[in-house]
């Protein structure tokens, strides 16, 4: 791995003083394009648990609770593999972790060839959690290499620009799911009790044999990039000698944890995204529970709208960074998120609907801007933050799961109750808890 990433690598004069000095002028623009790419893969992986949540549950017969359990398995993955990447890159390089990211997304995809011959649910979590295994490494290299290439007052609005292209990447995801995966074929409880052992078993591993050629396709066009990253020159991100007064107060492995509006950001970020899971993880089941006799594939249209209705919340949302503060506006989105979500609570069916739809605009700012709150002033500690930061992502994982056991027991509209206190939490963030102490 140092061969890997060290003579390929470039240093040149760096680009301007920051949080961390940047070598390299000349061969950075090449890179920086194929880092931008990352967060157009990483969206499509995340945004195609959405369809297998309701494939899944089709293929297998699973509650609520067990269907969840696809985003417990993927964000896992993420929590587990969050501080061995950050060690990856601190001892290696940020392309090193890149590769390995790659490597890890592409095996995980190729795995879903044996989970479908097999017909286990288990083997798919498993493959799901190698695919989040490889994101962990993804998403701890690229946001903070985006954050650190300029000045530090204008590192939510770069992070920002940049994830602007991860909700296209989440709209091919739902769009490749809704075409090669979702058969339309949905059959009732009663027609499934007078069908034959046989043409059960038959129908049941057509179902989860669906994703098999989308995941290949998958798996193939990820090694191509690995390789491509392998061949292309990186220029070589060095974290600057001197720390700020609040990294020096968290010296230590964990000490970290000790500076305040980096635990809260951590705390932000584990509620921001399950909330976000919970609502896109959900919505074809809320559709379907509330609006009778809709299929499939027209509930996944909604996921799409959503998804590029979230594409523009992060243009306007970066547009609107450049003049008004980025934790205010984060509490403002944070609120109209919380008004829209107690309204799909209170007047399901079609309001509830569009409501849980509009979301996804006031969504769209909050992972970045909490990211770039959380690791301003950290210093030459923003690779462990930005870790453990990416560790938070476990809020999908936990939120979704106790999202599908409450609406196991009380119902769909009623569990939505949970994305509603998520971003509470979030509105708290960007009020109160951004505020760095002495």
């Amino acid at each position: 791995m140092a061969m890997m990433s060290g003579a390929a690598e470039t240093k040149i004069r760096p680009l301007q003083p920051t949080n961390a000095s940047l070598s390299g002028t000349k061969f950075y623009i090449f890179p920086l394009i194929l880092i931008t790419c990352l967060f157009f893969l990483w969206g499509m992986a995340n945004n195609l648990n959405d369809i297998l949540i309701r494939q899944f549950k089709k293929a297998f017969e699973l509650s609520d609770f067990q269907s969840g359990l696809v985003q417990s398995a993927f964000y896992l993955g993420y929590f587990v593999l969050a501080l061995p990447a950050a060690y990856v890159m601190r001892r290696f390089s940020y392309k090193t972790g890149i590769v390995i990211g790659l490597v890890l997304y592409a095996a995980g995809a190729f795995l879903f060839v044996p989970a479908a011959d097999s017909g286990t649910y288990g083997f798919f979590l498993f493959a799901l959690f190698v695919i989040a295994s490889g994101l962990a490494f993804l998403e701890t290299a690229a946001n903070p290499y985006v954050s650190v290439l300029g000045t530090p007052e204008t590192a939510s609005f770069r992070l920002n620009l940049a994830q602007a292209f991860n909700p296209i990447g989440c709209v091919t995801g739902i769009v490749v799911g809704q075409q090669f995966i979702f058969s339309g074929i949905e059959h009732s409880k009663e027609t499934l009790a007078r069908m034959t052992p046989q043409a059960l078993k038959a129908y049941y591993l057509s179902e989860s044999s669906a994703v098999k050629i989308p995941y290949l396709c998958i798996g193939i066009v990820v090694i191509l990039f690995a390789v491509l990253v392998l061949l292309t020159r990186f220029p070589v991100v060095k974290d600057e000698e001197e720390e700020s007064e609040n990294a020096k107060s968290g010296e230590g492995k964990f000490g970290i944890l000790k500076i305040r509006h980096f635990r809260l950001a951590v705390l932000a970020q584990f509620f921001y995204v399950g909330g976000q899971v919970c609502i896109w993880s959900f919505l074809i089941r809320y559709i379907q529970h509330n609006l009778p006799g809709t299929p499939e594939k027209a509930a996944a249209n909604y996921l799409i709208i959503s998804l590029v209705i979230f594409t523009a919340g992060r243009f306007v949302g970066t547009a609107l960074l450049k003049k008004v503060k980025d934790h205010l506006l984060l509490a403002i989105y944070a609120i109209a998120s919380m008004l829209l979500v107690a309204l799909a609570v209170l007047l399901p069916g079609t309001i509830g609907l569009w409501a849980l739809v509009l979301t996804s605009f006031f969504m769209s700012i909050m992972y970045p801007t909490i990211f770039t709150l959380g690791i301003s002033g950290l210093g030459r500690q923003a690779k462990l933050g930005s870790s453990v930061i990416v560790m938070a992502i476990i809020g999908g994982a936990v939120l979704t799961a106790l999202m599908g056991k409450l609406s196991d027991v009380t119902g769909i509209t009623t569990a939505m109750a949970i994305p509603l206190l998520a971003f509470a939490v979030v509105a708290f963030y960007g009020l109160k808890g951004y505020k760095k102490t002495a």
